[in-house]
């Protein structure tokens, strides 16, 4: 087939290489534009643009789909469909109908739960045993359009954002394949989704990875690894931000209030789950700069003493869906 290619991210890239491997024509890669990246905000291009430039694929990257003129260029590409994947921009209508056979996005979630930016994240956070690839026909709703294939698989105790993302970009490169091969012999039925079981999985902010101590560790921990690598989840204390890359649960709160460190091992009490009380054992850590260390290394450089209160209180309900703490 003649494709055009939509993706940003690193979930992106193992898609667009296998749709290039199994012999289809790239006719363009769009991308988002080149941002300033690190300290010294140099511009950086995408994963995907990377990729692109070495396949020798066309790329464009427009800062948004809305103007006549690259609705013109989109269509004056013929393509027989478009595979979209992560790209971060919204498909008006005239994009949505320029190929032949349509939009076919790759969504990181069995659709129709965890519509939305961050599927894999709140999968993780919401501590769901499973989740998986939809191949969907794109319409103009959030991620509402009809199921063209789906897999499942488990989510493990383990799992990361980043490795789970890489697991599923896998699968969906596969399903990608086999879908464009059955759309091509007209075997692919398209099966609307269900009203039942939808759930949303807005964009995550560096700001929700911030630790509430009033929540109890498991899910804690969850969010520790729904926000590797980015944005991280963190603490501060004495001015500084901490970066918890790795924890696990640990046993022995007792009645300490939450967020009072508990230990040499930077133990930390947590609100009260299912069980009772609980804590969270910080295994590595980051300060600003600095390298990632295992805690006993990092409390050497940066001391936080036994009995320390790392307070975190939040009003309300934030959009990760949190219950309210006081």
């Amino acid at each position: 087939m003649r494709l055009i290619f939509m993706g940003s991210a690193d979930f992106s890239v193992p898609i667009l290489g296998a749709l290039a491997d199994t012999g289809h024509e790239i006719a363009c890669v769009y991308t988002r534009p080149p941002a300033p990246r690190g300290r010294k905000l140099r511009l950086a291009r995408s994963p995907v643009h990377a990729l692109a430039e070495t396949l020798g694929a066309a790329v464009r990257t427009p800062e948004r789909l809305k103007d006549q003129a690259e609705h013109t260029a989109f269509a004056a590409f013929r393509a027989d469909a478009a595979v979209v994947a992560a790209y971060g921009l919204i498909l008006p209508p005239p994009i949505l109908a320029g190929p032949r056979w349509g939009c076919l996005n790759v969504h990181a979630s069995v659709l129709p739960r965890w519509r939305g930016a961050a599927p894999i994240q709140h999968a993780i956070i919401a501590g769901d045993a499973e989740t998986g690839v939809t191949i969907m026909e794109m319409d103009a709703g959030l991620d509402t359009g009809a199921i063209l294939m789906v897999e499942r698989v488990p989510i493990e105790e383990t799992s990361t954002a980043a490795s789970l993302s890489e697991r599923l970009a896998e699968l969906g490169a596969e399903l990608v394949v086999r879908a464009l091969a059955e759309r091509a012999q007209g075997t692919l039925p398209a099966t609307p989704q269900p009203a039942q079981g939808v759930t949303y999985a807005p964009k995550i902010v560096p700001a929700d990875g911030r630790l509430d101590w009033c929540l109890p560790g498991a899910a804690l921990e969850r969010r520790v690894r729904a926000f590797h690598p980015r944005p991280g989840a963190w603490f501060e204390f004495a001015g500084t931000r901490v970066r918890v890359l790795k924890a696990a649960l640990a046993a022995g709160a007792g009645d300490a209030p939450p967020g009072t460190v508990l230990d040499d091992r930077l133990s930390v009490a947590c609100g009260e789950g299912p069980e009772g009380a609980s804590a969270l054992r910080v295994i590595e850590a980051q300060r600003g700069g600095r390298v990632a260390m295992e805690t006993p290394a990092f409390l050497r450089g940066f001391p936080i003493p036994e009995g320390t209160r790392l307070d975190r209180i939040v009003v309300g309900r934030n959009h990760l869906g949190d219950p309210p703490t006081t």
